[in-house]
């Protein structure tokens, strides 16, 4: 197992770019199916293969993707530059948070779409897929030294396997790709926030 290669993120622009919901579908994209030329990046996403050109070199302007070597063009592929990203450590200028704030959001509904994907799609699954996928929810009582242990032995846990992202060979046989996602956030005094001026009537889009 490699040691996961992640990055930390201080640059308002940076994230800026990071945080536009198409760029993070193709990080996804060229994450999870990597290496992929522009045209191929634009099947798994649904837009053209030239938009995606253009976002690729936009990503790997801002250190996200970088070319794997071989072909011209949009013909190029492109493969991530580290495994993982982090912001919001420490004490943020208010421009950095906004962005760090985007950017967590884009991220967030990426994934709350795949779980879903998942969920609709969970009983066509064969027997040993469904039962194995799951998501879990818990409260409990932590110290702060606590949860940054959780947290630690958490991430540990999940990058367990993260070689496998980057070098296909080491994929066992039959395995597939896994999103993996976790937070242990301190419960915050006063009411809970809803969307009391929304319409969630029917399907529950917005």
């Amino acid at each position: 197992m490699t040691e996961q290669r992640s990055r930390e993120i201080t640059d308002v622009d940076t994230l800026r770019a990071f945080a536009h919901p198409l760029r993070l579908r193709i990080l996804d994209a060229v994450g999870v199916h990597g290496p992929l030329t522009a045209t191929e990046v634009a099947e798994r996403v649904g837009e053209s293969p030239a938009n995606c050109s253009w976002h690729l070199r936009q990503l790997a302007k801002y250190g996200f993707v970088t070319e794997a070597g071989g072909g011209t063009g949009r013909q190029r592929p492109w493969r991530l530059v580290t495994d993982g990203h982090q912001w919001g450590n420490g004490e943020e200028s208010p421009e950095l948070a906004r962005a760090g704030d985007a950017a967590a959001r884009v991220l967030l509904d990426l994934e709350y779409r795949k779980l879903w994907d998942w969920m609709a799609a969970r009983r066509q699954q064969s027997p040993e897929w469904r039962d194995a996928g799951f998501f879990s929810q818990f409260v409990s009582w932590y110290t702060a030294d606590e949860l940054q242990e959780l947290q630690e032995e958490l991430r540990a846990l999940l990058a367990r396997h993260l070689d496998r992202l980057a070098d296909p060979t080491a994929r066992p046989p039959g395995s597939r790709p896994v999103r993996l996602m976790a937070w242990g956030v301190p419960e915050v005094d006063g009411p809970t926030v809803t969307d009391t001026d929304t319409d969630t009537e029917g399907n529950g889009e917005r």
